[in-house]
């Protein structure tokens, strides 16, 4: 039981990044027509660069399972943060959707922070070098 176990969570950190590392991929290729768009939502442009930190960088981090709870509770904060942010106004077509997706994201990322990263993960490599 493990064993599956271990697998499951390499199965769920490889799934559960593939939005953001796309996400954060796609605001380093549109930077400024994302920044435009974070500041017509009233968020200063300023802050794109720790958006792509934390989606694309973040992301890498949960694939690989490196930093993983500094990241999950990280990432899971800013999911709810984007929600109110950028999806509570649910007169506007999808936005309920993308709200209650980010509360199901957050919800992921939050039971990978108290989890961990699971058996196959460089966190894991380097607590055992230590």
């Amino acid at each position: 039981m493990k064993k599956l176990e271990d697998i499951g969570f390499l199965v769920a950190r490889i799934l559960m990044p593939v939005l953001f590392i796309v996400a954060g991929w796609g605001k380093i290729t549109g930077y400024a027509g994302t920044q435009q768009y974070m500041e017509a939502m009233g968020v200063p442009g300023f802050l794109l660069p720790l958006t792509i930190l934390l989606e694309f960088g973040g992301g890498l981090a949960i694939l690989f399972g490196f930093l993983t709870r500094f990241t999950a509770i990280s990432t899971a904060i800013f999911t709810l943060i984007t929600a109110f942010v950028f999806h509570s106004n649910f007169s506007v077509d999808g936005n309920s959707i993308n709200f209650m997706k980010n509360m199901s994201i957050s919800g992921g990322y939050l039971l990978l922070f108290i989890t961990g990263p699971g058996a196959y993960s460089l966190d894991r490599l380097i607590k055992r070098k230590k």
